[in-house]
């Protein structure tokens, strides 16, 4: 990830969350090595300082903003997800993998001193003692390892990972969109939450969804 991909991701995740099209949004890498290899840390020398500052600015706003879209996003890992990669994969609701996942935080490697809020957000995920082992040393951990630790939902069979991912998808795009955020901001802790509760009580959604079990059909929701 270069600073110019950090700086985009904002924007591009702002897209996303407006557009009534879109249910649900899968993250995922170009090409087959990797979902994210880490940060071009080519760029560290002239880009990022060791007291933080615009480098630390645009990671985090990219973080942010991935948590913030307001739909379901799946990260869907195939190779390599480290430091930068995994952080991303961690702004994600949830993360799909499959056995060519590798995961690992190399900062011990570089020296460099990860963020008060990474390390919140995985010792959530992971417990403290994971979250201190991932740290400590930096090695890669196969996809076995991290299902078991937790940074993964679920390891699927090579070759299944995409078709697994869209039929996930499909899935939750398919249920009443106010039902998931109000999960999601409960989830996080948001105090919006209880407010977009009492919106699915009011919704249309919440009509339909009534109307068809009773008629033993197919909901559609809309959102609203």
């Amino acid at each position: 990830m270069t600073v110019d991909m950090w700086r985009a991701v904002p924007d591009r995740c702002a897209e996303l969350a407006a557009d009534p099209e879109v249910r649900v949004v899968i993250l995922r890498g170009a090409g087959d090595q990797a979902f994210v290899a880490g940060a071009d840390i080519s760029q560290f020398q002239t880009q990022r300082t060791g007291s933080g500052g615009s480098y630390e600015d645009a990671t985090n706003a990219a973080y942010s903003a991935i948590e913030g879209v307001p739909k379901p996003t799946l990260a869907m890992l195939h190779g390599f997800c480290i430091g930068g990669g995994l952080a991303i994969a961690l702004s994600a609701d949830i993360r799909y993998g499959e056995p060519s996942t590798r995961m690992a935080l190399p900062p011990a490697k570089l020296g460099i001193g990860y963020s008060t809020d990474g390390i919140e957000k995985l010792v959530e995920l992971v417990g403290p003692s994971v979250a201190k082992e991932l740290v400590y040393t930096g090695d890669l951990h196969d996809a076995d390892t991290c299902l078991r630790w937790g940074l993964l939902n679920h390891v699927v069979p090579k070759g299944q990972l995409q078709d697994f991912v869209r039929s996930q998808a499909m899935t939750m795009a398919s249920r009443a969109p106010l039902t998931q955020l109000a999960a999601k901001q409960a989830v996080a802790g948001d105090p919006k939450a209880a407010e977009t509760i009492g919106r699915c009580m009011a919704s249309n959604d919440y009509a339909e969804g009534v109307a068809a079990f009773m008629e033993k059909r197919q909901p559609t929701f809309r959102g609203d």
